[in-house]
């Protein structure tokens, strides 16, 4: 019998270099939650959320990057998710640019996920230029909650909750690229 190889799967090697302080690992991982420093100017946010599997069960140790394109020296970071199985974020509020809505890429990767998913994060409060958005608009009407971050002010700070549905009846929408 032949074992994996990294070309086979991606993990699960996750845990003991980009998330090792979930797992008691007494080094320093380099995955990161902070995607601007504090003298970048900009609406504080913070995303938050859970990845789920088919069967609506958490993953507990997927990898996820976000990318923001309207700030292009820093541009993307990356995190796992905590003991709880939440992913959290925090950058400032992204601007419209190029025609489109404010939004995040989000990229998942996560064991037995041979090739990472790409998905963008749209914002509940954006609905006049949401609805201007050709990618967004590019998806079914009836899918397109799945990109909808919910907007939520949680001890004095903004958050977007945005869950993340690998498959199943609440499978977000995923992207080519």
């Amino acid at each position: 019998m032949a074992l994996q190889t990294p070309s086979q799967t991606v993990g699960p090697y996750f845990a003991y270099g980009l998330t090792a302080a979930q797992y008691g690992y007494d080094f320093d991982q380099i995955a990161n939650d902070i995607l601007v420093s504090d003298d970048v100017p900009g609406d504080r946010i913070h995303i938050v959320g859970r990845v789920f599997d088919g069967q609506n069960a958490t993953i507990p140790d997927a990898m996820l990057e976000l990318w923001q394109p309207d700030i292009k020296a820093f541009g993307r970071i990356g995190t796992g998710t905590d003991p709880k199985h939440r992913y959290h974020f925090e950058t400032i509020k992204p601007q419209s640019h190029d025609g489109q809505a404010p939004h995040l890429v989000l990229i998942v990767l996560m064991r037995g996920l041979l090739v990472h998913a790409y998905t963008r994060i749209y914002f509940s409060d954006e609905a006049a230029t949401n609805a201007q958005d050709a990618v967004l608009n590019s998806v079914p009407a009836e899918r397109r909650s799945t990109l909808i971050a919910q907007k939520q002010i949680v001890n004095g700070r903004t958050e977007y909750h945005f869950d993340v549905h690998m498959q199943g009846e609440l499978e977000t929408v995923f992207f080519d690229v």
